[in-house]
């Protein structure tokens, strides 16, 4: 299987935790967006990463792809059985891609992205306005969910994957959980975060 995708991209970085904790084995190719690679064009028809060519058959957007590797791949399984806990994953995969991550990437962002790689300003009022008004109540409502080491039921999941992908980015800020204010979610992150699968994947190549 090929991976396309930069390894900064918490998306990318979903489906190579996935693959790692499935024991998949994949070659990983670091593209950026829209990239002229034609074979990542013909995987990617709109040029968003993550996109993987399996055998022929090519797949983009990363919900989708974790969708294929639990029914190609079924074991370990990182998609619950019950149906209550499968409709919290899949809420929890989609609150971690949409209203979490567009928070949490903002000091990436401002204070390493556009300062190191873009040549641009960073503007320290975006980031004010993240980490004092658009994410505490995220993390207010994350701190209430966690009541074990995982986030559905009591085994590794989409949920923990997709929540936790995009607090790598906000480290790569120097900005961290206050764990005075939200314990709970701070420690969750910070476990989350060292498992070998999310370890082979901060490792993965950047491009």
């Amino acid at each position: 299987m090929i991976v396309y995708g930069t390894g900064y991209s918490p998306y990318v970085r979903k489906v190579l935790v996935a693959l790692t904790e499935k024991n998949v084995p994949y070659e990983h190719r670091p593209v950026m967006f829209h990239a002229p690679d034609q074979d990542f064009q013909a995987a990617s028809p709109l040029g968003k990463i993550p996109a993987i060519e399996d055998g022929g058959f090519k797949l983009a957007d990363s919900s989708a792809i974790l969708w294929y590797l639990e029914r190609k791949h079924p074991t370990p399984a990182l998609v619950p059985a019950d149906p209550q806990a499968l409709g919290r994953a899949v809420w929890f995969d989609k609150f971690g891609d949409t209203e979490l991550f567009a928070k949490l990437v903002v000091p990436f962002v401002e204070q390493v992205l556009k300062p190191n790689m873009m040549g641009q300003p960073t503007d320290d009022a975006a980031v004010a306005k993240a980490l004092d008004k658009d994410l505490p109540p995220l993390f207010d409502y994350l701190e209430r969910q966690i009541s074990g080491p995982y986030l559905v039921g009591d085994a590794f999941s989409i949920a923990d994957i997709s929540i936790t992908t995009g607090f790598y980015n906000f480290h790569l800020a120097d900005a961290q959980v206050d764990a005075g204010r939200w314990p709970k979610l701070s420690a969750y992150v910070a476990e989350i975060l060292a498992r070998p699968s999310f370890k082979a994947a901060q490792d993965a190549k950047k491009g």
